[in-house]
């Protein structure tokens, strides 16, 4: 039971920071917060953990949050804003690939230790990126897009709540099935048994992340600052 209790406060954590984000630095902050979240995810995403007998993989939380972070733009600066910050965070999970890769091609100096382990945990992160940059793009493109559309249909400030999660119900899903296809399918480590488990994990938990998240982006909704 540690990992679930554990896993609430580490879902509650990264709503306290999100919302601290976007409370300090405003626009700015979120699309700071898409920044490093695009990369944390990927690294977290590397490591499986086992809840309930099911296994699956970190990363969910923080990744559910870069859909927080698009809807909450979408909403309060419009489609235009939310695209750009898309397109944000493409490019920081891009160039951090790149770097990356180029730093492991370095002979390292003897008695280095920083090395091996960067390796398997950046080693992967081709494959990753690709899965993760494909899945993200389609996705959060998808999400925006539904958002737009659910916010013509259900303008009203208390019907928020469905923009929210109505765009959430299909682009992550979406997402979820292109990630854990490129990621994990026909990898000698995941067995389908195995890939079955953390593609319905991974939807499922974000999925419900992201109706947790829904009085939090209330609350980061109500925000106001002084040059908006």
């Amino acid at each position: 039971m540690f990992n679930f209790y554990w896993g609430v406060f580490f879902v509650l954590v990264n709503f306290v920071l999100f919302l601290a984000c976007f409370r300090l630095f405003g626009k700015m902050g979120l699309y700071a917060w898409i920044g490093f979240a695009t990369v944390i995810a990927n690294i977290q995403v590397t490591e499986t953990i086992q809840m309930f007998g099911i296994v699956m993989t970190l990363g969910n939380t923080i990744y559910a949050s870069l859909y927080m972070t698009t809807d909450l733009i979408n909403e309060r600066y419009g489609g235009a804003e939310a695209r750009k910050a898309v397109w944000f965070g493409f490019f920081t999970l891009l160039a951090t690939t790149v770097l990356m890769q180029m730093v492991l091609a370095f002979d390292p100096a003897e008695g280095d230790f920083a090395h091996e382990p960067l390796s398997v945990i950046f080693g992967l992160m081709p494959r990753l990126a690709l899965a993760s940059l494909s899945a993200y793009l389609v996705s959060q493109f998808l999400d925006v897009r539904v958002f737009s559309a659910l916010k013509r249909r259900f303008g009203g400030r208390s019907q928020f709540w469905i923009r929210i999660n109505g765009s959430t119900i299909l682009s992550q899903f979406v997402d979820s099935l292109v990630f854990c296809t490129i990621a994990f399918a026909f990898h000698p480590e995941y067995p389908w048994d195995i890939w079955i488990q953390i593609f319905l994990t991974t939807y499922v938990l974000k999925f419900v992340i992201s109706v947790a998240s829904t009085p939090v982006l209330y609350a980061a909704r109500s925000f106001r600052f002084k040059d908006e």
